[in-house]
């Protein structure tokens, strides 16, 4: 019986838990079987950078891309390896670098998602440019900055216009706050956004190819407790449509791991930010979720190998804004026309009865990994490597009782708990 081997690269930074957690799961997935007979296998490799020949072909099908946003050398080899290689890039370097949260805000007002008032303002300090100087002088006109803020409201946010891991984010309450935070910006560009006062809830879903999970997110904590676990936060219909603006996001920009962040306040949602490139899968961080956000990382992957699924460097945005554009459709009609879309693009229905077929066993396979001593061990590293001395014991304590829920809710009652 003919049988292929697909490799998956990780392209990673400094993180390992998920990472580790990852290549576990491959490695325990087994052969799968398509419909014609033949056998498929995965493999992992974490991927080194060093000098690229154009013309040299990668050894990898597949990569899960959690560097390249900030750095040059992965960035151009993965530009190199999907332009001439075909390679099934999460995320498509190509969007995270053109179309990062400005552009991200501006395709989604267009597509009439309540995105806050937005103004971008121009950087304090130059650029290191000789030539600016004069350009500005002759063409950058003055600007009233208080103005801007007091059309926008207090309070109000100041952000990166392309910013990533809150960095650069702070929140502004009068003109001296925001005088003092906009000298501070220096050279960046930087957003100021409406603050969305007295929201209900914050929810920050998780999207990987067609699937979505939306967790009640609760920034003013610490890391380890920003995440609620809680299942019936929001009402049908507004869990519905977070989970519909997640994925739309995700499919108009060809972005298969990513997470949106929305405010809901009333009946209204209201997206305040949606292009994350390294979305956080960390084990400290997810504890409860960490174990659906691997599992279905990994049925993504095989899908997309196994079926030969194809890569999409177009994005085709006219479809969208085509429906956007249109005054007869009211908010739910363009909610649903741009979810038909994005499942169409993520290929949901096939992907749902392929995971049916080919990957039945794969959540016992999970709960039999996250209910044994090989996970464990993993928590202690992750907690070990994370946290000071004094405060592991209570961090192991923390994840083992949140995992430790995620298990007995699937049937089972942890073995190291």
């Amino acid at each position: 019986m003919a049988e292929t081997t697909h490799l998956i690269g990780l392209l990673l930074g400094t993180e390992d838990d998920w990472p580790a957690a990852f290549e576990t799961l491959v490695s325990r997935l087994g052969p799968i079987t398509d419909a014609s007979g033949h056998t498929h296998r995965i493999a992992t490799e974490r991927i080194t950078m060093e000098p690229f020949d154009l013309r040299d072909r990668p050894r990898y099908e597949l990569v899960i891309d959690r560097l390249a946003y900030w750095y040059y050398l992965p960035r151009e080899w993965l530009k190199k390896v999907a332009l001439m290689n075909d390679v099934y890039l999460l995320n498509s370097p190509f969007t995270f670098q053109a179309m990062e949260k400005h552009a991200a805000y501006c395709a989604m007002i267009r597509l009439g998602l309540k995105v806050p008032p937005t103004v971008l303002v121009p950087h304090k300090d130059p650029p290191d440019n000789s030539r600016f100087q004069y350009t500005a002088a002759r063409y950058n006109l003055p600007f009233d900055l208080p103005a801007i803020a007091e059309k926008i409201g207090y309070p109000l946010f100041m952000k990166p216009y392309d910013g990533g891991q809150w960095i650069g984010v702070s929140r502004v309450r009068n003109r001296d706050e925001l005088e003092r935070t906009y000298d501070d910006s220096g050279q960046r560009l930087m957003h100021l956004q409406a603050s969305i006062e007295g929201f209900d809830v914050f929810a920050r879903s998780l999207s990987i190819g067609p699937e979505t999970m939306v967790m009640k997110f609760r920034p003013d904590q610490p890391m380890h407790d920003r995440y609620e676990v809680a299942h019936d936060f929001l009402t049908p219909e507004l869990g519905e449509e977070v989970l519909t603006i997640s994925r739309l996001v995700n499919a108009f920009f060809r972005w298969e791991f990513n997470s949106c962040e929305c405010l809901v306040r009333g009946e209204d949602v209201y997206p305040i930010d949606y292009a994350n490139a390294s979305p956080d899968v960390a084990l400290t961080s997810l504890h409860y979720y960490f174990p659906w956000a691997i599992k279905t990382l990994v049925k993504w992957c095989t899908f997309c190998l196994v079926t030969g699924r194809r890569p999409q460097l177009d994005l085709d945005t006219r479809r969208y804004f085509e429906i956007g554009d249109r005054e007869d459709l009211s908010y739910g009609d363009k909610l649903a026309a741009y979810r038909r879309l994005a499942d169409d693009y993520f290929e949901a229905d096939r992907y749902h009865d392929f995971c049916d077929s080919r990957l039945g066993h794969v959540d016992e396979l999970v709960l039999d990994w996250v209910d044994s001593s090989d996970f464990d061990r993993l928590l202690l590293d992750t907690v070990r490597a994370t946290y000071p001395a004094y405060e592991q014991e209570r961090f192991v304590a923390h994840l083992r009782g949140l995992v430790g829920q995620w298990v007995r809710e699937n049937g089972r009652r942890p073995a190291w708990a």
